[in-house]
């Protein structure tokens, strides 16, 4: 069974409870429910981590390049203003897929620019939790295909 590193970044432990008129009623726990299931149904093992600390992130994505981990990472504030991060995720190894809840092209202009973006396999961007399924599904077909 292929490992999924599921990484999300600052305040996103606080779905649920934080604007849900723009994120939605789902909490932390929820996102990792569909997540976990989503790698079922794929058979993916899945580990969703969450945190608000920029550092704890990258040793996680170098942890992931180290290891050849696919990556489904949301980096949440990180995503505008984190070349350190930007620079974590360009050593990936295996596929690594930019996802958020919202569409962030549809928000304030300083959401528009993702530093992350351009070393991402692929964005997916505006599903809610439904981002993550089919970034999970994204994974699998790309680890399919390198089999």
């Amino acid at each position: 069974m292929t490992r999924v590193l599921v990484l999300n970044g600052p305040n996103l432990r606080r779905l649920g409870v934080r604007e849900p008129d723009t994120y939605g009623t789902a909490s932390f726990d929820d996102l990792v429910a569909v997540c976990r299931d989503a790698g079922r149904r794929l058979e993916l093992h899945v580990e969703v981590r969450q945190t608000d600390d920029e550092a704890e992130m990258m040793r996680w994505l170098h942890e992931a390049a180290d290891e050849r981990v696919p990556v489904v990472l949301n980096p949440a504030a990180f995503t505008h203003y984190s070349y350190a991060l930007r620079d974590a995720a360009a050593q990936r190894t295996a596929p690594l897929i930019e996802v958020h809840i919202t569409n962030p092209a549809a928000r304030e202009e300083f959401r528009h620019n993702s530093v992350v973006a351009g070393v991402a396999t692929g964005t997916i961007a505006g599903f809610g939790t439904l981002s993550y399924v089919l970034a999970l599904q994204a994974v699998a077909e790309l680890v399919a295909e390198n089999s």
